[in-house]
């Protein structure tokens, strides 16, 4: 989170080109909204389990960040994939990431708007229960959860394709007054939720996933994608934005 929000900065101040960067997780981290109060983890749950927990600088719920790539695109408002608003900036992403999943053999569809849910526990906890505006479903189920900030001139929208593995994973560390309501909650969501390996049988290796992205990046916004490492700035910033704030308390804890 930290290298996502450096990123972003260096692109906005025009010191880094417009970034998409893919990674995975390492261990297991549950991930918190930016507006998700804590109280919905089961902390002693996910101490024992040796998972981490971050909250996140963009909106959305819980997710469980394992057996994925991650993708994180950061930009200057001004730049044409980003300009218009943040549901026209989903859009536009949103179709580099159908063509990237069409290149895995994955007919997806992104051309949806959602009003947010009421009603479960599970819908106000856990990202991938319920698809959002343009997040990418496949077979009817949600497949890419995606969220969006905006701070000052810079946007970044960063998202989670789960490859493989078992879904319900998130309910063992989320907090249930009794246990039928966690079981309940795992019954739902694998009905609204799904996993490339789910979709195809197999799960592709994360190399042949983030390469598929990129090809669709490419094509879809017409631009060549150069690999580069972080800058020395931006490694340096991630740093102390960790220090200062996704591994403070006082930010992870705040509500």
């Amino acid at each position: 989170m930290s290298l996502d929000e450096a990123i972003m900065e260096a692109a906005t101040a025009g010191n880094q080109l417009p970034t998409l960067r893919l990674y995975a997780w390492e261990p297991a981290c549950l991930s918190l909204g930016h507006a998700q109060p804590v109280a919905d983890v089961d902390l002693p749950a996910l101490e024992q389990r040796g998972w981490q927990l971050v909250r996140r600088p963009t909106g959305g719920r819980a997710i469980l960040h394992t057996d994925e790539l991650t993708y994180s695109v950061c930009a200057h408002q001004e730049n044409p994939l980003m300009t218009g608003g943040i549901l026209e900036s989903y859009r536009r992403i949103s179709l580099a990431l159908t063509r990237g999943l069409e290149k895995l053999q994955i007919n997806a569809n992104a051309d949806h708007q959602y009003g947010l849910p009421e009603g479960s526990r599970l819908n106000a906890a856990v990202c991938f229960e319920v698809p959002s505006n343009y997040e990418i479903t496949a077979n009817g189920k949600k497949l890419i959860g995606s969220a969006q900030a905006r701070r000052s001139l810079g946007v970044l929208q960063h998202g989670s394709l789960p490859l493989f593995g078992d879904l319900t994973r998130i309910t063992e560390v989320l907090k249930f007054e009794a246990p039928g309501e966690r079981t309940a909650a795992a019954r739902r969501l694998l009905d609204h939720a799904t996993t490339v390996k789910s979709i195809l049988g197999v799960a592709p290796t994360w190399e042949n996933a983030a390469e598929s992205l990129k090809q669709a990046f490419q094509e879809q916004i017409q631009v060549e994608l150069v690999e580069n490492p972080p800058s020395q700035a931006e490694i340096e910033r991630a740093h102390y934005l960790e220090i200062e704030k996704y591994a403070n308390p006082a930010w992870t804890y705040r509500i």
